[in-house]
């Protein structure tokens, strides 16, 4: 197993597409590909050839999740190669780049800029930027669907797939439960659940994902409980404590949530675009949509916590919240 480093200006840079190779040389498996630009194209193209191959020697990709800067070349290889694509079913009508889901992620995308109080200046902008990204997203893909627990023999190597919502809704992890790097680690490739520098982002990210922060904590409990000794990142470095690094995250959600009742308290009802700017500042690119989704997906979780309410496009501090126990409220256990 090896890991090729791929550029990305467009997102969050330094990228990863892992190379699994079979023991004997029959199979040749990628997990994620890159977003679909000309000089990440060739990051990878060198990378294959460094160790011996070309797109058309590829027999599988597993795709964590549907994200272009994951998936983007996914199907060019496919093209080239007849590669199987693995991908969740969730994610998979959207790299298979279906026009009606296509549709319906744009439409719940711009409902939710409204509802959010998002105003027309930058929300142009990010429609913009969104409607330019498209061409990121390379060519369709004729997915595989899986589901959490199904087992994938690619590359020499069996990988479970576990379902981890929260930054997309069909973000998978995928643990190595057979191959040569299952004798000295618990390990697994991770995309976007846990990353070693930046906390990925909820609610923006992806907006079909239902409680989005409920829905990450989830997620960071269930990597915490498999107790990895290291996980493979979607970007940068490898992360040698997993479980130490997934309550790191919960801790930021903790303090990012009394950073959202202060706001409250200090300046009262808010929308999630005011939150943001009390949060994050101006922001541009796809930051337009990831500042107030995050604002969003906390004042969502402390609405379903009973500490807010939404009324007339606003969260309010309820009367009666009294003292909170962010313990509780942000946690990473049952």
């Amino acid at each position: 197993m090896d890991r090729i480093s791929l550029g990305n200006d467009e997102f969050e840079g330094h990228n990863n597409s892992y190379v699994l190779e079979d023991p004997d040389g029959d199979e040749l498996a990628l997990v994620d590909t890159g977003v679909a630009t000309p000089d990440v194209r060739d990051d990878l193209r060198e990378g294959l050839a460094d160790r011996g191959y070309e797109f058309a020697d590829v027999d599988a990709i597993v795709l964590t999740h549907f994200h272009v800067d994951h998936a983007g070349l996914a199907g060019e290889i496919q093209d080239a190669s007849g590669a199987t694509v693995y991908v969740h079913e969730a994610d998979a009508p959207l790299v298979e780049q279906d026009a009606e889901a296509t549709a319906a992620l744009h439409e719940r995308r711009r409902a939710f800029l409204d509802e959010w109080g998002v105003p027309e200046g930058p929300k142009s902008e990010l429609l913009a930027f969104v409607d330019a990204s498209s061409r990121l997203e390379g060519e369709p893909v004729d997915a595989t669907p899986i589901e959490d627990g199904d087992a994938i023999a690619v590359g020499g190597r069996t990988l479970e797939a576990v379902h981890a919502p929260g930054h997309a809704a069909g973000l998978c992890c995928f643990e190595l439960v057979d191959g040569p790097e299952t004798a000295d680690d618990d390990t697994a490739f991770v995309g976007d659940a846990l990353l070693p520098v930046y906390t990925p982002n909820v609610g923006g990210a992806d907006v079909r994902v239902e409680r989005p922060l409920e829905q990450y904590l989830t997620t960071l409990r269930t990597i915490a409980d498999r107790d990895y000794d290291r996980v493979w990142p979607g970007h940068r470095d490898p992360i040698t404590d997993p479980s130490g690094r997934a309550t790191t995250i919960v801790d930021h959600h903790r303090e990012r949530t009394e950073n959202v009742l202060d706001v409250l308290a200090d300046h009262g009802p808010a929308n999630p675009w005011t939150v943001s700017a009390h949060l994050f500042g101006d922001l541009d690119g796809i930051h337009i949509v990831h500042g107030p989704g995050e604002a969003y997906a906390h004042l969502d979780h402390l609405r379903h916590e009973g500490i807010v309410e939404f009324d007339d496009g606003e969260y309010r501090l309820l009367e009666d919240a009294g003292e909170l126990d962010l313990d509780h409220v942000v946690a990473a256990d049952d």
